[in-house]
């Protein structure tokens, strides 16, 4: 039997040597510490929890003071916003606030279980450089970032991560450090029902800090009391002390072997034996983590690396000593947006090559270098250490590691999607001189628009690198408030010249599975139907035709035809270029969720959209292609303004179109409308809406409210989450059109 088996076997329950206490410097502070507060509404007064749509979850809304930024900032705010990690991955991003009634106001949501951390900046101009500010009435939360709230969202998903009533407790430890002639301190957590007088001591595992961190940011950030009190009461966690000590030093060794460990061994009932200490650490403190796994060997029996890498070489005879010394050391690493990525690749080589026996957490596909992934880094190595865990392996849905890089800077159209959906944007150099770019896009929670910045690089290009869930999205670059469009994507927005689109492939999303491209020979045909307007001057204005699969124009039977309507401020080609319709028809129509039909996306710009509609584009639409010109197989939807359209239609020429869908929709029936006519000659009138982000959400209330209240049968499709965006309209359009020519 080996050393380290030996070890492994004898741990739980063999009585260690207690030597004499050497820290007679040590001192513990008598009150305990609590840890930083689920701040959720209640520690920041500019946060707020407005009414919204029953089932959607929680939308939060942010309100400055405008008369609280100049005494925050000693500039006079003209541009404030609120920047926290609300992107995909928990990416940093930004959301422009807009003034109203001395008020600067933004909503976000909803936002799905866990920490958000953020603070509010103003500029004084675009080009200027953004002033950090916090709520001065909320409390400081987080040490190395005053300017920092946090914001916790309870729920599914989340739990690990809440507060646990009668949980462990949290203390400050001060000593004296040789290292640096000076008092330094340290936090440390104790189990629930821990015993100071216990006869066993308790296993011990420290913790270092990051670069720019301080040791208090694993209970601000990390939330490390929630999660090790879950463990304690589940059971699922050998009880231990954890000790976040102060990594600030050159001297790492002197500092936790000669300092930390002698300290928190005579303030605290610990071992003081290698085989009941582990270490972990993140960043440069997973780096010093791993040095003293070389240089201390033994010291600890257990070794975490969170976004770590080791400088050293490590030796076959020393490999052997680490083997024999220690029982686990495991690598953690979030996605390949966390900059230690590529490092922690190579430490995983560099550990193999020695033969120095260690696990691979594998590569985090959710989250990359941030408090996300360390804190689940941390969930995951408090359960193994100083105890079996029994698996061995990554994490469920990890990805194993592998070197990753991107194309050579502007050889290439982008942005850049791998093969995990992670999506790099860059520009050229004209923005070199540039003080602040960003990518604005649909890629907040549920479909709004972050600004999210970029990163100069030493070329004089600016990118940006985060992980996106599949479905189709839309973009500009805004350099210092101008909006500008990627000159190397070469997709095209005709209603919006700025803007470039690109599709994420997946079916894990609704979004995914309905824009991802099917196999070319499964696609219907899209093409451009020419048509005069009734409009001044009569012009030739055009359509997008989608004909399914094997449309056949001489067909017997007429094809049932759609009619789908833009918004406002689009036009004809904006549900094919923004709106992906095409891919959902594909989509539906390989599912074998619709009948084959025609779908005919008209230009409903500047004219009296019921004419337009029963007297222009519909002929135009039966003249040069097989469909039908019977109501019961006509439908008609739009979007916003579209909705308008579609709805005014149904009021003045009832029983037209069978089919009717308005998607954040208003327009409420008129006095004259004939409500007989419009129930007899209507199969289904389905009314679609964002959520209270959707700023006709109210409109859409006061319509099915008239509805009602006129007799006129509709549905009324459950609140999509999500404000005035393509996210919400995709959606109800994925939804409507397996309901169409089916009565």
């Amino acid at each position: 039997m080996s050393v380290k088996e030996q070890r492994r076997r004898g741990r739980q329950g063999r009585r260690r040597a207690l030597p004499a206490v050497l820290a007679a410097a040590v001192v513990v502070g008598g009150t305990l510490v609590a840890a930083t507060p689920a701040a959720g509404a209640g520690s920041d007064q500019w946060v707020s929890l407005p009414p919204n749509a029953p089932g959607v979850g929680d939308v939060y809304r942010f309100t400055v003071p405008n008369s609280a930024i100049q005494p925050a900032t000693g500039i006079n705010g003209a541009v404030v916003a609120v920047e926290g990690n609300f992107a995909p991955g928990k990416t940093w991003t930004t959301l422009n606030m807009g003034l109203s009634g001395g008020n600067w106001t933004s909503t976000i949501g909803p936002l799905e279980p866990g920490l958000y951390y953020y603070q509010y900046s103003a500029r004084s101009a675009w080009n200027q450089d953004a002033i950090p500010f916090r709520n001065p009435a909320s409390p400081q939360e987080v040490t190395s970032k005053p300017a920092w709230n946090t914001l916790f969202v309870d729920g599914p998903g989340a739990e690990w991560l809440a507060d646990v009533p009668n949980g462990g407790a949290l203390e400050d430890l001060t000593y004296e450090s040789s290292v640096t002639g000076a008092e330094r301190s340290a936090l440390v957590w104790t189990p629930p029902g821990y015993d100071e007088n216990r006869a066993e001591p308790y296993p011990v595992l420290y913790l270092l800090q990051d670069e720019g961190q301080s040791y208090r940011e694993w209970v601000e950030l990390g939330r490390l009391k929630q999660i090790l009190d879950n463990l304690a009461v589940e059971g699922d966690a050998e009880p231990m002390v954890v000790v976040m000590g102060d990594g600030e030093s050159d001297e790492i060794r002197g500092e936790v072997v000669k300092n930390l460990l002698p300290a928190a061994e005579g303030a605290f009932n610990v071992s003081r034996n290698g085989d009941g200490r582990a270490i972990a650490g993140i960043g440069r403190g997973a780096d010093q983590a791993l040095s003293l796994l070389v240089s201390a060997t033994g010291e600890f029996s257990e070794v975490g690396s969170f976004s770590g890498d080791l400088e050293q070489n490590v030796g076959k005879g020393k490999a052997r000593q680490i083997n024999d010394a220690t029982d686990l050391i495991r690598l953690y690493v979030g996605n390949v947006t966390d900059p230690s990525y590529n490092s922690t690749v190579d430490l995983a080589a560099k550990l193999s090559a020695a033969g120095v026996e260690f696990q691979s957490d594998g590569s985090d596909p959710e989250t990359g270098g941030t408090w996300d992934t360390w804190q689940k880094s941390l969930h995951d190595f408090a359960q193994r250490v100083f105890q079996d865990s029994g698996d061995t392996g990554p994490s469920e849905g990890h990805l194993p590691l592998a070197p990753h890089s991107l194309p050579a800077a502007g050889t290439t159209p982008t942005p850049w999607i791998d093969e995990n959906g992670v999506v790099t944007f860059e520009t050229g150099t004209e923005f070199a001189g540039a003080n602040n770019v960003t990518v604005w896009g649909n890629f907040g929670p549920a479909g709004s628009w972050p600004r999210t910045p970029m990163t100069k690089q030493d070329d004089g290009r600016w990118r940006l690198t985060m992980p996106v869930e599949a479905g189709s999205y839309y973009y500009k670059f805004v350099v210092e408030g101008s909006d500008r469009k990627d000159t190397t994507n070469p997709t095209t927005v005709l209603s919006e010249p700025n803007w470039s689109t690109f599709q994420v492939p997946g079916d894990d999303t609704l979004r995914g599975e309905y824009t991802t491209p099917v196999a070319p020979e499964a696609r219907g045909n899209v093409e451009v139907m020419n048509y005069t307007s009734s409009a001044n001057g009569n012009p030739i204005r055009s359509a997008y035709v989608w004909t399914p699969p094997g449309y056949d124009p001489d067909r017997a039977e007429a094809y049932p035809v759609l009619y789908l309507q833009h918004g406002g401020g689009q036009t004809w080609t904006d549900w094919v270029e923004v709106g992906f319709a095409a891919q959902i028809l594909d989509n539906h129509y390989a599912k074998g969720d619709i009948v084959p039909m025609v779908v005919v996306m008209a230009n409903g710009n500047g004219v009296n959209f019921p004419n337009e509609i029963t007297q222009r584009i519909t002929v135009a639409a039966e003249a040069q292609y097989n469909v039908s010109n019977d109501p019961e197989n006509r439908a008609l939807a739009g979007l916003s303004m579209g909705s308008q359209a579609a709805l005014s239609t149904l009021y003045t020429f009832p029983g037209q179109f069978a089919y009717v869908g308005a998607m954040s929709a208003f327009t409420n029936p008129p006095a004259s409308a004939n409500v007989a006519a419009i129930n007899e000659g209507t199969k289904l009138l389905r009314i679609y809406s964002g959520d209270m982000q959707d700023f006709t959400y109210q409109n859409t209330l006061s319509l099915v409210s008239a509805l009602d209240s006129r007799g006129i049968e509709h549905e009324f499709a459950p609140i999509i989450p999500g404000p005035h965006s393509w996210d919400v309209w995709q959606k109800a359009l994925i939804d409507l059109l397996p309901r169409l020519f089916k009565g």
